[in-house]
């Protein structure tokens, strides 16, 4: 008897294959673009941080302060409470947009007009603002991470500075999370980028 070679139909498997595309197309999330370009130290800590719930503070190379939180009831949440301390109103489009906005540093009374602005004027906007205020007299940092840890008070806390920002600001920081009066957190990490280990030798 004559052997003949089998033959598969693959037409199945091709439309399996577009139904898994368009499946983790439709589910999937952009992540929204950070205001503040890092470029974070290496160091051998292979713990990875995870991407929600989670409180961030930035410092980028320039020292200017950012804050981040993720979850979007727990935004809107703190972004009504700041409003509320410090008498500003915010719409439904701006509450919307900020729930859905990655980290931030502007002061507080910017936020309705960068929070109107367009992805190129806010931007714009980032480039030009001095951060989030955090001297003594006019701590906003410390009144965004008091309100978040009441909010959120399981969040995890992280900082993530460039590699050039100066000690002194870091410090600065990590005091504000340790004060009883905002938030108390003695436990936080250090984002980094893992450091490549020596090429294995023969």
């Amino acid at each position: 008897m004559p052997k003949n070679s089998p033959s598969i139909d693959m037409t199945p498997m091709v439309d399996l294959a577009f139904l898994l595309v368009t499946f983790f197309m439709l589910i999937s999330q952009f992540r929204a673009e950070e205001a503040a370009v890092i470029d974070i130290p290496s160091s051998v800590s292979d713990l990875k941080i995870p991407e929600k719930e989670l409180l961030m503070i930035l410092v980028d190379k320039q020292d200017r302060v950012f804050f981040n939180l993720t979850g979007q009831v727990e935004r809107d949440s703190l972004l009504m409470r700041m409003s509320k301390e410090y008498k500003i109103t915010f719409n439904d489009k701006q509450r919307k947009e900020f729930s859905n906005m990655a980290s931030f540093g502007v002061p507080i009374k910017q936020m309705p007009s960068y929070l109107d602005a367009n992805s190129t004027e806010r931007k714009k906007l980032a480039e030009k603002s001095t951060g989030i205020p955090m001297d003594s007299l006019n701590c906003e940092l410390c009144r965004w991470i008091y309100h978040a840890r009441r909010i959120a008070p399981k969040f995890r806390v992280a900082i993530k500075g460039d590699q050039v920002t100066s000690y002194p600001v870091v410090r600065k920081v990590m005091d504000y999370l340790q004060d009883d009066n905002i938030g108390k957190v003695n436990k936080f990490n250090l984002i980094t980028n893992m450091e490549t280990g020596p090429a294995p030798t023969e």
